[in-house]
């Protein structure tokens, strides 16, 4: 594919061109008939392991991906901390049913929880009886969640508050519509003073009788009284092994097969003031007890229910390795001196304990408390993010680097700093890439990665993303763009350890960042086209790169060759794969060859096609396949082929490899992951590109 560069700048001025003025005439192309021959060497003496880590996913509390999202926790604000320890403090968005005359909301410190003191105080000045009587449906309070709980019939739902009164209390505990109306579930809950003299939980469930997507929970009263309230929870039974996490959006995440999550940022994880970076030791133990904090890099607050034991529970649930994003003392406006910062790298120790330390242990005994005994299986961290240019953060890597090494010496550790344009000046396992540009240049990036140093720290690309007028809210073309990216790293996968896109989750009514990955609101959701682009990588990871030679006219046309294991059946599959990145359908010859036995023949083929009728089309609620890959079957499939690609499209093809008059379960080829055992030395590298 060395030709792709001769004449890539001119293209790549010409494709830009294009997307700002004409999309329909993106990518000027002299010749409409474009041809390209594929030459695929199924050979093990050119064939190469891809690591078992190369794609996953990336989670960042961005958009409410996990506070209203992911986390199906449907009380917003729960414990009145919004506005932070002090009082009167922020009950957004908690809101008053009733007459103000007749309720006075206010906030104090009296709660019982020594981390979270801020308590709902509640006056009720109405009664059942007397001159001054309630209304008839009662005064109170209310949570619409994060823009309206979805409530759906015949599900139950657990809710759990604290309550304290000097009297008896007569409350009316229910699931509504948002005006108050319909009711979907109600329960009344009654106690008395000596019952609630001090705070009390109490557990309620309560079944819905109708369906709502934009509900809300309230307690009301008509009862004269004084009542304080703190730390509410209301999460539906059914969440993903019953570990908290939302089912639907779960399952999308388990359906692309992460083989790692990197969590929990991103800039979440610096703040843009350390008082209010992500702090692990706040975000476990009981979730009543944690404090919670303003995500101030993304401006909005998280009870941090979603904390680091859901993360690395979310990674184990997935089948994913936990890679863990720690501060290094750095936030967007101060960091910490290189002398000062030992507390920050015992906080951090602390939490590699917490993860992998024994159940008797300092740390392993809380997570055991939490109950999961068994150590998680955390592999990496990394130092900080996007730190490297700041001015203590090399002198803070090297003391996190030191003591981690020297207490977990398998710990790979990642550096912020990018070594594929130089040597590290410091040591590392990997080293973090990023990237977030226009539609041309992540395309042209596909060969970033060909130079690079075979000897070294491995890339970890944790973030790349199609940005700008490219992208809109997640279009084919970036797709497209981010696909022929992808192609480039699997081909390049002896330098490139792992990768994942940038955001993962939005919630819809919080597009503080675009495109992303999932889109949803409280009941719907969807995959943008970057989804569906990774849906077809599901299999890269842990396969087999075979030797491809690529000759075509056209310079907008990347490919890449897999061999894969379809667990499910034992049969082993030829994966091409191929992005048209032109206007112009082109005309592609493949021919495999090479095999080590003459018993292989090739049979059985599918063809899936990611494409749509214009560059700049998106999914959504109302359309959430527009733009999704189509399976066909090939009618004709074998070592020789000859197919049409598709303008503006990603396309992969699936080819059986059968063993002719051989016994069930011989293997044509057999490697190991780089990052356990080697695989055949004297390989061509440049077979590969």
């Amino acid at each position: 594919m060395g030709s792709h560069k001769a004449s890539s700048s001119r293209v790549f001025i010409e494709v830009f061109i294009g997307i700002c003025f004409v999309w329909q005439s993106f990518a000027l192309e002299v010749d409409k008939n474009q041809t390209a021959q594929l030459l695929v060497n199924a050979s093990e003496a050119v064939a190469r392991p891809i690591p078992e880590t190369l794609f996953g996913i990336f989670f960042e509390e961005i958009n409410h991906a996990g506070a209203g999202g992911l986390w199906a926790e449907l009380i917003s604000n729960r414990g009145f901390e919004a506005g932070g320890q002090s009082t009167p403090s922020n009950i957004d968005p908690w809101s008053i049913i009733g007459d103000e005359s007749f309720l006075i909301l206010s906030t104090d410190r009296s709660s019982c929880f020594e981390r979270n003191t801020v308590a709902l105080r509640m006056d009720v000045l109405c009664d059942n009886q007397g001159t001054k009587v309630c209304p008839a449906g009662g005064v109170g309070v209310y949570n619409p969640g994060f823009w309206g709980m979805n409530i759906e019939k015949g599900k139950t739902y657990k809710v759990v508050f604290h309550v304290r009164s000097s009297t008896s209390i007569n409350l009316s505990l229910a699931l509504a519509g948002s005006n108050g109306m319909p009711l979907l579930a109600s329960a009344n809950i009654s106690a008395s003073a000596s019952d609630v003299s001090s705070w009390t939980k109490m557990e309620v469930l309560l079944q819905a009788g109708g369906t709502n997507h934009n509900s809300r929970i309230q307690l009301t009263t008509t009862q004269k009284g004084v009542i304080w309230f703190d730390q509410f929870s209301a999460m539906p039974l059914d969440t993903h092994m019953e570990h908290g996490f939302r089912n639907d959006l779960f399952q999308m995440l388990a359906e692309i097969k992460p083989r790692f999550l990197r969590f929990p940022g991103g800039s979440f994880v610096e703040g843009e003031w350390l008082t209010n970076a992500f702090r692990w030791k706040e975000t476990v133990g009981p979730w009543e007890e944690r404090p919670g904090h303003f995500n101030d890099a993304w401006k909005y607050w998280t009870d941090d229910g979603l904390g680091y034991f859901e993360f690395l529970q979310l990674a184990e649930d997935l089948g994913a390795l936990p890679v863990w994003v720690f501060n290094g003392g750095l936030s967007h406006k101060d960091q910490v001196e290189t002398l000062s910062v030992p507390p920050f790298v015992k906080e951090t120790l602390d939490g590699i304990e917490f993860a992998r330390g024994d159940p008797d242990s300092t740390w392993g005994s809380v997570r055991a408390a939490m109950g999961h005994p068994e150590p998680f299986d955390l592999r990496y961290v990394a130092v900080g993010n996007q730190d490297c240019w700041k001015k203590n953060y090399r002198g803070n890597y090297l003391k996190f680097y030191d003591s981690i090494k020297h207490a977990y010496p398998d710990m790979q550790i990642i550096s912020n700093c990018d070594g594929s344009s130089g040597q590290l000046d410091h040591p590392a396992d990997l080293y973090d890439f990023h990237i977030y540009t226009s539609a041309s240049n992540m395309f042209s990036t596909a060969h970033k990665f060909d130079q690079v140093s075979r000897s070294g720290p491995k890339a970890f690309i944790s973030e790349y993303c199609v940005t700008g007028k490219d992208a809109g809210k997640g279009s084919l073309l970036a797709a497209l763009a981010e696909a022929a990216f992808l192609l480039g790293l699997e081909k390049n996968s002896d330098v490139v350890a792992m990768a994942s896109s940038a955001p993962l989750f939005m919630n819809a009514n919080d597009r503080s960042f675009t495109p992303n990955t999932i889109v949803f609101n409280s009941s719907q959701l969807y995959g943008t086209p970057r989804y569906w682009m990774q849906s077809l990588f599901t299999e890269s990871s842990g396969a087999t790169l075979l030797g491809s030679t690529l000759k075509s006219t056209s310079t907008l046309l990347v490919t890449s060759a897999i061999l894969w294991k379809d667990s499910a059946n034992e049969k082993d599959f030829i994966r091409l794969k191929a992005v048209n990145f032109g206007n112009s359908s082109i005309n592609l010859k493949i021919s495999v060859g090479g095999f080590d036995t003459n018993t292989i023949q090739l049979s059985s083929s599918s063809k899936t096609v990611l494409t749509s009728g214009n560059l700049m089309d998106e999914n959504s609620f109302q359309q959430p396949k527009k733009v999704s890959p189509k399976q066909i079957p090939l009618k004709s499939a074998g070592k020789d082929m000859e197919l049409i690609l598709a303008p503006y499209s990603f396309t992969s093809f699936d080819l059986l490899e059968q063993h002719i008059g051989s016994q069930d379960g011989e293997k044509l080829i057999h490697l190991q992951d780089p990052n356990t055992k080697k695989g055949s030395e004297g390989k061509d590298e440049q077979s590969y590109r």
